[in-house]
């Protein structure tokens, strides 16, 4: 299970921002890696499953012709830079391998983004539905923390109903399951999930009682709605810099950059407005704890990769043999992750990906499967009541409820408690009104991602969360007073239209 999200983030007026390249970073290491991955495995017909959540605010950014248009510059930048590293590692034996790797690389991904996905990421996905063999799910509609919403269940509502809608007019679907954002979960919305639809949903493993082999096979809520439970052991595996895979001293340094690292006049035209950031040539390997890095070699990174892969394939099989003697019958591991792990955070995560799926295609302990595929296997799932859970540190709320952000929630709470009353109130008006009301619930949306609070919480890039979350907070009640009052600002409002467009035909009568 790969859950693939970033936040909206599109800076209409500035070409050069800092934050709408984590979009760049991650279509360029993860979201089109990932494509070639799934492609090249159904090309081959290895027999492989794979589910994939997307949530709307990454398929809105994959779809802002903006935000395309910004990308492939970005591209040109990069092809253009590793160029110059051509020149200037040439007499490097070390690294001017690494440059032409990065340069074949940049060339490649813009050749597929243009010419093979013709600038449009969201119908790429999609076309990987038609093999059987991925399983594409919703999220909530800006991946809010939804058990935070819940004193005001309309604006929970909100986000569950409108990722369901966006996924349908998207893909021509309905969805099967949604992913909740952060496995946020908490007592009612189960409820709200079947209302919009929801067959299945995910969440951690302490989200139920009963044992720690509970979590190896679905429950079915009191509202009807199927959860299946993240395996901690597969996680961890994976996902730990520290005991994982993606901490081995062989594999590709995340943070060592030539961002970093070279003259700054040097970089200057390929860094945004001046500001010292992430290229995404990164020539050195983890190597170990101290600050002295060794340079990167890519054949021995991917041997690595491979003997991980056969690694984790033969773990899960014998953790699959030893509980289907412990349990009595045949387990279920759900194996849950960012998607932006594999390729971003660990750049050799999509070959290792690529040899799991083919190597465990020819498992004979397990076979893979999707959620929906298992539901229409198995009938007589047990009934219980999960508990309050997210797969957060310590998992419960403290990351997106703390010191650090608690604050934001007296707002939401309120802001969504108003946007009721003005969905019910605005039964007639005229075009203006009615854009200022669909504007203001965009606005409200935005205020609700969960990321903010996270950045809050985490410290990285802690001040634009809050920014984030004091902008739209005001452009919505900033709206509010003025439908309140009787007297839209048509100016203003078509400022906040042409700038947070997500959502376009939103149906303000969505938060009633």
């Amino acid at each position: 299970m790969l859950h693939a999200h970033l936040p909206f983030v599109r800076c209409r007026e500035n070409e050069h921002c800092l934050e709408e390249r984590w979009l760049y970073e991650a279509i360029t290491e993860t979201y089109i890696p990932l494509l070639r991955v799934l492609g090249s495995l159904i090309e081959d017909k290895v027999d492989f499953r794979v589910t994939l959540s997307l949530t709307p605010t990454l398929l809105e950014m994959f779809r802002d012709d903006l935000l395309r248009r910004r990308y492939l510059s970005y591209l040109d930048n990069l092809i253009e830079l590793s160029e110059k590293e051509l020149f200037r590692t040439r007499r490097d034996n070390a690294l001017r391998g690494l440059a032409r790797m990065y340069r074949k690389r940049f060339l490649e991904t813009r050749d597929l983004f243009e010419n093979s996905h013709r600038k449009d990421l969201s119908a790429a996905f999609g076309s990987l539905r038609t093999s059987g063999k991925v399983e594409l799910i919703t999220s909530a509609a800006t991946h809010a923390y939804l058990p935070a919403l819940m004193p005001e269940p309309a604006a929970v509502g909100a986000q569950i109903r409108l990722g369901a809608d966006y996924f349908g007019k998207t893909f021509g679907a309905r969805p099967g399951g949604m992913w909740l954002p952060e496995c946020g979960f908490s007592p009612g919305i189960d409820r709200i999930a079947k209302e919009a639809g929801i067959n299945f949903f995910f969440l951690d493993g302490h989200g139920i009682s009963g044992g720690r082999h509970a979590i190896y096979a679905p429950v079915r809520t009191h509202a009807g709605v199927t959860a299946f439970f993240r395996d901690a052991e597969s996680s961890k595996q994976v996902w730990s810099s520290i005991s994982g895979y993606p901490g081995d001293f062989d594999y590709r340094d995340f943070y060592r950059d030539i961002g970093f690292d070279l003259d700054k006049e040097y970089l200057r035209p390929y860094l945004p407005e001046g500001i010292r950031t992430f290229t995404g040539l990164k020539y050195h390997r983890v190597t170990g704890g101290s600050a002295h890095k060794e340079p990167y070699v890519r054949q021995k990174a991917l041997d690595k990769a491979e003997m991980h892969a056969a690694h984790f394939v033969e773990s899960r099989g014998k953790q699959i043999s030893s509980l289907h003697k412990t349990l009595g019958r045949r387990p279920l591991v759900t194996a849950a992750y960012d998607a932006e792990l594999f390729g971003h955070w660990w750049f050799e995560g999509p070959e290792w990906l690529d040899a799991v799926l083919r190597r465990g295609a020819k498992e004979k302990a397990f076979r893979f499967t999707t959620p929906s595929e298992y539901l229409s296997e198995h009938d007589g799932i047990d009934t219980l009541a999960p508990s309050l859970s997210s797969w957060g540190e310590k998992g419960y709320s403290s990351t997106w409820i703390n010191g650090a952000n608690c604050w934001i929630y007296p707002h939401l709470t309120r802001a969504a408690g108003l946007m009721k009353l003005l969905t019910r109130a605005q039964v007639n008006g005229s075009d203006l009104r009615k854009r200022a009301l669909a504007q203001a619930a965009r606005e409200l949306l935005l205020s609700q991602a969960s990321d903010w609070a996270f950045m809050m919480k985490t410290g990285n890039a802690s001040g634009f969360g809050k920014d984030k979350f004091r902008e739209h907070m005001g452009n919505f009640l900033h709206l509010h007073r003025e439908i309140n009052g009787g007297r839209v600002t048509r100016k203003n409002l078509e400022r906040l239209e042409r700038q947070n467009n997500i959502f376009p035909g939103l149906d303000y009568k969505i938060f009633g």
